[in-house]
């Protein structure tokens, strides 16, 4: 009996950790899509200055990706992976034809989105981890969703890992104090409830301007009477 309570009791938890993140992605995955589209922008203007024109790949792989984003925009995340049969071929054969551009390795984040939100939670980890990225506000939230991968796959403690580095790389208001939460979380799904303070109270202080950061005492106040409980 007590075993069926302790595992329902690490369902609910791990039920916690992943449905933030879909409210997440829910709520910023139209941001995160809008970040990687600037990063292209930017990746197109910066060749452009320097060569006068884009190369040839990268150019028909920007092209081939247009009618994706429209699709995921609009939360056709099947259609956005794997083409309509007609005019669009989809990110998974951008990815397989233009994989070396530029382009090729957005598709990348935009196919494991696709895949996380369609339910194959390890196609979108593998797709997620091959992505490659450096900018403060796409890359950590990919490498967050690559921890909810984890911690949906039942892999919490390599979750929390990924949490924590999308919060150090991000260090801002927006993604930073979302991914500490869920570390903290995740923590105490393990009974490490230092560990969970530890990471609440960096919401507390750090990002005490965040959203995050209304309720965070009701947290530290959880996780520090489990400490005291089992002492």
């Amino acid at each position: 009996m007590a075993t069926k309570e302790k595992e329902t009791n690490r369902e609910v938890e791990v039920g916690e950790i992943v449905s933030k993140s879909e409210l997440f992605i829910e709520n910023h995955s139209k941001k995160i899509i809008y970040g990687i589209i600037a990063v292209a922008f930017i990746v197109g203007a910066v060749l452009g200055v320097k060569h006068g024109y884009l190369i040839p790949q990268e150019k028909k792989a920007a092209a081939a990706m247009f009618k994706g984003e429209q699709y995921f925009a609009r939360d056709s995340f099947a259609l956005a992976l794997n083409g309509n049969g007609a005019d669009y071929m989809g990110f998974e054969a951008v990815i397989d034809q233009y994989g070396n551009t530029d382009a090729g390795n957005l598709a990348k984040a935009y196919a494991g989105i696709c895949y996380y939100k369609m339910g194959d939670t390890q196609k979108a980890l593998d797709m997620l981890k091959s992505f490659k990225g450096k900018d403060q506000m796409v890359s950590p939230a990919i490498i967050g969703l690559i921890g909810d991968c984890y911690v949906g796959l039942g892999n919490t403690r390599e979750g929390i890992g990924y949490f924590e580095k999308a919060a150090k790389e991000a260090d801002n208001e927006v993604i930073s104090p979302i991914y500490l939460k869920k570390a903290g979380i995740a923590y105490e799904s393990l009974k490490e409830y230092q560990k969970a303070v530890d990471a609440y109270t960096t919401i507390k202080n750090k990002y005490y301007t965040s959203m995050e950061a209304s309720d965070i005492d009701k947290y530290i106040t959880r996780a520090s009477v489990n400490i005291a409980n089992n002492k």
